[in-house]
């Protein structure tokens, strides 16, 4: 080991199987689809950090579609009792893969479920929450000095598809035009290294939707292609994906599996760039906060608005209609914000890291880089999927990632108030500040 990488950190690192064991559904697209086999095991992945002072962080990664705030809570109380963890110290990210299972209460009105595939799911939710759990304290438990190292590469298959129509895609690169829309192509990369700098781990983002696929296997996308090459080529190593905001995001073309082993080597092939190239050393330190901020919404739904969509053809959204109905029947009283759960670490005085809710656009990230610097990563699937989360330009804009839709996630609303990205940014400036200056013993550090 290098005397320019000391081993001035503890690291713990675990990993589970999560594939189901039972015929619970696979997540995403809307519809039925049950399970005929697999191309590759799920996994729920963690990373604990600790450093000299003894100040923790522990982060969990998991091959899910969505996280419900249920089974986040249920899973956070369990950590809490456990392994006497702050909130602001547990951070647990999806990738939003669509070849996983779904999850207790996540997008509870989007599929068909009949009575015995809602055991299934809760079943499996509960079993997924003890395995995690396991992980944890398996961590925690095998402690070792480390040394971390940051760097970045590049990819470039992610496309905004918002700005260009799916079929047209390799049309335009095939005659070199150049695609439109925003996108955040970078890698951010943590490599882990112990004694001898034997790579323990590595922990790497990209902001994309992973639905290259969309059929009814267990399978992890393209990130779990990216993690399978670098533990292949790095035997020992444990590698963990998070998706940076990716919510405007596509893997484009798509729908095979020769393309998404395509995407995935793409990815592994960034990460390992950025390892072999010179990677800035992590200083030992380690802060961290947390906050609910309340996004309003736009307008609650009333029964005049309900009742012809609960009539209507989309049987998706009739039964978002008709459960909204009974819970007018029955009284209840619709909250008119959603809590939105905003996270920041800060890991020595090189690294930044932001966990934000739901499904961020990639205005986000580009937008808190510019805010808070290159030192700063942000996770765009932590924690809870609450929603699509557009930013000002997105809602302005309207469509998918922006307009109507919160139907679809459950919520008492079509969609969000206009000042959503101001609320979330203003929640993480004071998240940021926080653990910045307790990074520096109470004395604010300038932007």
């Amino acid at each position: 080991m290098s005397n320019q990488n000391p081993r001035s950190w503890q690291v713990g690192l675990s990993r589970r199987v999560i594939t189901p064991q039972t015929p619970v559904w696979l997540a995403g697209y809307g519809s039925k689809r049950a399970p005929d086999g697999k191309l590759h095991d799920l996994w729920a992945k963690v990373l604990v950090l600790k450093d000299a002072n003894g100040n923790r962080a522990v982060m969990a990664t998991t091959d899910h579609m969505g996280m419900s705030k249920s089974v986040y809570e249920s899973l956070f109380s369990k950590v809490q009792r456990r392994f006497s963890l702050d909130r602001s110290e547990f951070m647990l990210t999806f990738s939003h893969n669509h070849c996983g299972p779904i999850l207790k209460n996540d997008l509870v009105d989007y599929y068909p479920l009949d009575d015995e595939q809602r055991k299934l799911v809760d079943e499996y939710s509960t079993w997924f929450e003890d395995r995690t759990v396991e992980a944890i304290g398996e961590a925690l438990g095998n402690m070792q000095p480390a040394a971390l190292l940051k760097g970045e590469g590049r990819c470039t298959f992610a496309v905004n598809r918002r700005e260009n129509q799916e079929a047209e895609v390799e049309q335009m690169r095939a005659v070199g035009k150049s695609l439109k829309g925003v996108v955040d192509h970078y890698v951010p990369v943590l490599a882990i290294r112990g004694k001898d700098d034997e790579l323990l781990g590595v922990l790497f983002g990209y902001a994309c939707h992973p639905t290259t696929l969309s059929f009814t296997k267990w399978c992890g996308d393209y990130p779990g292609f990216a993690q399978i090459s670098l533990e292949s080529g790095h035997p020992g190593t444990t590698a963990m994906f998070f998706n940076a905001c990716g919510a405007d995001q596509n893997p484009l073309s798509r729908r095979t599996v020769e393309l998404c082993e395509r995407y995935g080597g793409m990815l592994s092939d960034a990460v390992e760039d950025a390892l072999y190239q010179p990677m800035q050393p992590v200083s030992s330190g380690l802060r961290t906060a947390f906050e609910f901020v309340d996004l309003a919404y736009d307008k609650l739904v009333i029964r005049e608005t309900l009742l012809p969509v609960a009539n209507g053809q989309s049987e998706l959204h009739a039964r978002w209609a008709k459960r909204m109905l009974k819970m007018i029947d029955d009284g209840v009283t619709f909250p008119t914000s959603y809590p939105y759960p905003v996270q920041a670490w800060m890991i020595g005085k090189e690294l930044l890291f932001i966990g934000i809710g739901g499904e961020a656009v990639v205005d986000y990230s580009l937008r808190f880089k510019r805010e808070f610097g290159h030192i700063t990563w942000v996770c765009g699937y932590a924690n809870d999927m609450a929603a699509y989360i557009p930013s000002r330009r997105v809602w302005e804009e309207g469509g998918y990632e922006g307009g109507p839709h919160l139907d679809e996630y459950g919520r008492p609303a079509w969609r969000w108030a206009g000042d959503v990205e101001e609320r979330i940014a203003g929640t993480v400036g004071r998240v940021v500040n926080t653990v910045r200056i307790r990074q520096n013993g109470g004395i604010p550090e300038g932007r």
